[in-house]
């Protein structure tokens, strides 16, 4: 039995550990972002086929989450989290590989294999979580959400001076991006794997019961497990309906936008408020988390994601600031939904279970995300941009609704 300072001071280092490997994971994926949409349009000629490259990286995170929950149930985080970056250096050089013959079928592979390290990032956040205590569980998780702050505004800023670097390399400007890429989830890899040890999956399993467990679980399994844990449902729909609600609204913001001509530094300046609203007060939300209770906190994110629906959907059309606070509230309420439901997911399920749960929650989290925004355009299209806010409000409203017969028993 390891003592309890040692997993103390082991778990403050696996917390250090993650964030810089998440800042890394964050440079390089959030780069590739407006890249990857700008060089499908650029090889197709057609702005509505830009989206294919998100579309294909989302799905590309859906489809690793449980291949990697299952690599960490047999040789750990280290394993698991190195394979899915690994991936994505190898993703970015498929992807700049097929912009530079200007080959639409490379190119999105690469955007499909970039999305494991966005895998690996979204996984990240619960290894944070393996050796920490109920005390701190939320608080631990929050600070590796925290760190992909700085690659989200680091790494669309880089696009110009990659853009350039990649035209002295003889490769077009919209590659540079994913140059970055592979250099930053390179490192990411280099330092799970020389500093992320003992690895914290096998250990939390070794402190609980002597032995490191490494089985493995279908998805049957695993859901037929997570279904006898009322909590731990609520916990994955918690997660997946703030990530609708996000990912719904935020993608058809900018079309919104721009149907009344604002221009496109207005657009980007909501989408950065947006984003800090996300990540920035990440700490704040998992300390509150942990002081009040996981249930209570994913209240308050379906109270802020309702206000926010409900603004955005009725700001006047050219009140770029009102749809700014909207924006804002957007990321602060999928804050709230994602690190309380995360942390309560994870303390729902046995220990051996977690790694194949957390995996099933991030494929239903991405693949809401997915839908969130084919749903979202469509809904727009028909009707307008009012009504999918409201829209997403009652879905959200159900998820409150559910919070408080969960609470009740």
């Amino acid at each position: 039995m390891i003592e309890t300072l040692t997993l103390e001071e082991h778990q403050r280092k696996v917390v250090r550990v993650l964030g810089l490997a998440q800042v890394l994971n964050g440079i390089g994926v959030a780069g590739t972002v407006a890249a990857g949409s700008l060089l499908v349009s650029s090889i197709t000629k057609s702005d509505g086929l830009s989206g294919l490259a998100q579309t294909t990286s989302v799905l590309g995170a859906a489809v690793m989450a449980l291949p990697l929950a299952r690599l960490t149930q047999r040789g750990g985080r280290r394993l698991a989290l190195s394979f899915g970056y690994s991936m994505g250096v190898i993703g970015a050089g498929v992807a700049i590989f097929g912009g530079a013959q200007r080959n639409l079928f490379f190119m999105l592979l690469g955007a499909f294999m970039v999305g494991a390290a966005s895998a690996s990032g979204y996984q990240a956040r619960f290894a944070a979580i393996d050796l920490s205590t109920s005390e701190n569980r939320s608080k631990n998780l929050s600070f590796v959400v925290w760190g992909s702050t700085i690659g989200a505004v680091a790494g669309p800023n880089l696009m110009e001076p990659s853009g350039k670097f990649a035209e002295f390399l003889g490769l077009p400007a919209l590659v540079g991006p994913y140059l970055i890429a592979a250099a930053s989830l390179l490192f990411a890899v280099v330092v799970i794997q020389l500093f992320l040890k003992p690895d914290p999956y096998l250990t939390a399993n070794r402190a609980a019961d002597g032995i490191s467990q490494r089985k493995h679980d279908s998805t049957r399994t695993t859901l037929s497990h997570i279904r006898k844990y009322p909590k731990a449902l609520f916990a994955i729909a918690a997660v997946a309906t703030g990530h609708l609600a996000m990912v719904s609204i935020m993608v058809m913001t900018p079309v919104h936008m721009a149907h009344f001509d604002i221009t496109l530094r207005i657009i980007g300046f909501v989408i950065s408020i947006h984003v800090l609203g996300m990540y920035a007060f990440s700490p704040i939300v998992g300390a509150i988390s942990d002081k009040i209770g996981r249930i209570k906190t994913i209240q308050i994110g379906v109270a802020i994601l309702i206000a926010s629906a409900l603004i955005s959907g009725l700001a006047p059309d050219n009140e770029s600031f009102i749809l700014g606070i909207g924006l804002f509230l957007l990321g602060l309420g999928w804050s709230f939904t994602l690190i309380a439901g995360s942390t309560l997911l994870s303390e729902s399920v046995s220990i051996d279970m977690r790694p194949s749960s957390q995996g099933a929650s991030d494929l239903v989290m991405n693949l809401m995300g997915a839908g969130g925004a084919a749903v979202g355009g469509v809904i727009i299209g028909l009707f307008s941009f009012e009504i999918l806010c409201f829209a997403t409000a009652l879905v959200v409203l159900a998820l409150g609704i559910w919070s408080l017969k969960l609470k009740a028993n």
